[in-house]
């Protein structure tokens, strides 16, 4: 194993465990101290992939603004209410949210895995650089063949924070 390959494991592990600990956590402000975790990793994914513009931007406005701002909500929101806020792990979310993680993962793979299956050619075992010197390239290589998982990924962050509101709800009897 060559060491970007050791890199991208170990980045990739973190990244992983802090994401299932963000859903598992009973504790909802633990749980966000792991999102900052699972968006730290994902800088660190952008960075194995020589996008440092995008990893750069990925801890300026998801952990220095979003995930802050989730912090704040949370502890306003526990002071207010006088109450701690918990995750509630209930078996029928688990069976209704199940399939649908099962779906996008299948589409998000089909999605990166058609350009290897149609090359035919071995991937290398490190990214070759790619210039992306200005946003515009940036943009064009973001926007013209990854819209859909650039998309999907803003569905699943609106999906999150639909969840958010509902678990910072309060209950009426």
């Amino acid at each position: 194993m060559t060491l970007h390959q050791i890199a991208f494991a170990a980045v990739a592990a973190v990244t992983l465990i802090s994401a299932v600990f963000v859903v598992i956590l009973p504790n909802i402000l633990r749980a966000a101290l792991f999102l900052v975790f699972t968006f730290l990793g994902v800088a660190g994914l952008y960075v194995l992939l020589n996008a440092e513009f995008l990893a750069a931007m990925q801890v300026l406005i998801y952990i220095g603004a979003i995930t802050v701002l989730i912090m704040f909500g949370i502890v306003l929101t526990q002071q207010l209410m006088g109450a701690r806020i918990r995750q509630a792990t209930q078996v029928r979310m688990v069976v209704i949210a199940l399939p649908v993680v099962l779906i996008a993962f299948a589409g998000l793979a089909k999605t990166f895995i058609r350009p290897f299956a149609s090359a035919g050619e071995h991937v290398a075992a490190a990214p070759a650089p790619v210039d992306a010197g200005t946003l515009h390239q940036l943009a064009r290589m973001l926007l013209q063949p990854y819209v859909l998982p650039f998309e999907l990924a803003s569905l699943i962050l609106l999906a999150a924070l639909v969840g958010a509101i509902v678990i910072a709800k309060e209950e009426k009897d």
